[in-house]
């Protein structure tokens, strides 16, 4: 069996081609079609002399053609890079810059937009546009195909082996910028699998994506039911009464959510078909508040509940078998299928149950690191611990960051945090990413962008700023330029002024002061 991930559509396809496959508003597409839509999208790839490996960005919102490009650069032996249409130009201009990215796979609107930030682009050669007005202007080094015909010409595909990349999932990084996580075919398709396997997925599962497909998590309800030969609903929503909507209307059996969609959901009326229809639940970028949990299994009594904890370096580690709710609702639960997981002190010696200590993850899940930063893969992709003596190459783990226990029975429970990373609506947001964009405004002197604990979010953004000579306190138009320059979710929820930032005996500002300060203090709201 191919470890390739875009062959589960070709194995899907040739099994039932006229198996709905993808479902988009009242419009739905077969296995049949979407794989010819695949082969059409790889040609074209192969056409324009796209080399081995070539990093293919797609910029869209969830929809066919977005599908089919992602799987179809993975055919054509590319690496596909999903951005999330939520970023805005100058971060998306970083994530090609930053992966040299060669294909640029967008709408008219969105290039126009990024117009500025393509110009700086130096390997970007080729912008294919889904749709739309093809009159654009684009630099001269770059050229403007429109959506490839299914029917080309087949080309020859360079070949790739399940070791080899397959994806570029980028994610906050501590220094300030998105990094790309390296994800290998491999990684991909025995994490489908996994989860496939524990959560007893089959062809007859309707799967809703609600999620962005740029999360390890959102890709993850493609990847998972293309593998079983699921169908998989696309959704890019505004209120949590559409994703009720598109539920009840596609008769959904699985729901993935992170915990602020849980909560407005927990507190919507539930249709009778939602009811009826969906299978399980699961929840991961997050800690579900025990009263969300409540709501929900209230809401539907029939519907299973798997509540779950993942890294984008390892894509999933761990998830609560819905028995154990009851016994224990405030446990990640246990490794999935496929990989171990590690509870270990500074010195990688294994950890007493219910001692504090760090979670290392094993396995075939485990990345190839970050994207051209061999500075933080060194730091975060170490030695397994425990290796057997006499082994010449050596395991390489994911050391996870995070601070867990594990009880006697196996069953591990989240702590907390080591670095400064923000978990905001399950995205990971880097302070210093936020910090740069209140400093380059001219208006503040001094800046920490901290993590305060919400009901909802998870964690809120909150800035604590001192005003730059010459300048008044002005939170309206600090934030208003934050949203100008960054995705909602990053945009600081409260400001906080004060005329002196307390710093530590080193010179840096006290994080940990003013965090434990804001704890006290800081009143969550919407």
């Amino acid at each position: 069996m191919s470890m390739l991930i875009h062959d589960v559509v070709s194995r899907a396809a040739a099994n039932e081609p006229a198996a709905v496959a993808l479902r988009l508003g009242t419009g739905q597409l077969s296995y049949g079609k979407l794989d010819a839509w695949i082969t059409g999208f790889a040609n074209a790839l192969i056409a324009l002399g796209v080399s081995r490996g070539a990093r293919v960005a797609v910029y869209l919102p969830k929809r066919f053609e977005t599908v089919a490009a992602l799987f179809g650069a993975s055919r054509a032996g590319c690496v596909f890079v999903p951005v999330n249409p939520l970023l805005k130009p100058p971060q998306v201009g970083h994530i090609l810059r930053d992966c040299n990215a060669q294909v640029l796979v967008s709408s008219a609107v969105r290039i126009k937009d990024l117009h500025a930030e393509l110009e700086r682009c130096p390997e970007l050669r080729h912008v294919v546009l889904d749709g739309g007005d093809e009159s654009v202007a684009v630099s001269g080094s770059v050229r403007l195909w429109p959506w490839p015909r299914a029917e080309q010409v087949i080309g020859r595909y360079h070949r790739v082996i399940d070791a080899d990349m397959a994806a570029l999932l980028y994610t906050s990084g501590s220094t300030g910028r998105p990094k790309g996580v390296v994800i290998a075919h491999r990684n991909l398709m025995v994490g489908a699998q996994s989860v496939a396997q524990y959560l007893e997925n089959s062809k007859e599962d309707r799967l809703l994506a609600a999620l962005p497909l740029s999360f390890d998590y959102g890709l993850s309800q493609l990847t998972t039911a293309f593998t079983v030969g699921a169908s998989v609903t696309l959704l890019d929503f505004l209120f949590a009464k559409d994703v009720l909507a598109a539920a009840a209307r596609d008769r959904c059996t699985g729901l993935a959510g992170v915990p602020p969609l849980w909560a407005q959901l927990a507190s919507q009326s539930w249709p009778q078909e939602v009811v009826k229809s969906l299978r399980y639940i699961t929840n991961s970028g997050g800690t579900m508040p025990g009263a969300t949990l409540a709501k929900l299994r209230l809401a539907l009594p029939s519907t299973q509940v798997f509540l779950m904890y993942g890294l984008t370096e390892a894509f999933r580690s761990s998830y609560l078998p819905p028995p154990e709710l009851d016994r224990r609702p405030d446990s990640i639960g246990k490794a999935i299928p496929n990989a171990e997981l590690l509870v270990v002190r500074p010195d990688g010696t294994t950890c007493q149950p219910n001692e504090p200590g760090e979670l290392v993850h094993r396995g075939s899940l485990v990345s190839l690191g970050y994207w051209n930063d061999p500075v933080k893969t060194a730091e975060r992709f170490r030695p397994a611990p425990g290796q057997v003596q006499g082994l010449v190459l050596t395991e390489i783990a994911v050391w996870s960051g995070d601070t867990v226990r594990m009880d006697e029975e196996g069953f591990l429970y989240f702590i907390g945090r080591t670095d400064e990373m923000i978990k905001t609506s399950a995205y990971r947001v880097s302070p210093t990413e936020v910090e740069e964009v209140l400093y380059a405004s001219g208006r503040v002197s001094d800046a920490v962008v901290l993590g305060v604990p919400h009901p909802e979010l998870g964690q809120a953004i909150v800035a604590v700023l001192a005003a730059a000579p010459g300048f008044e306190p002005d939170t309206k138009s600090l934030l208003e330029l934050c949203k100008e320059q960054l995705p909602a979710y990053m945009v600081p929820l409260h400001v906080e002024w004060r005329t002196d930032l307390p710093r530590n005996p080193n010179g840096k500002f006290d994080r940990s002061g003013l965090a434990a300060d804001l704890r006290a203090t800081f009143i969550p709201t919407r």
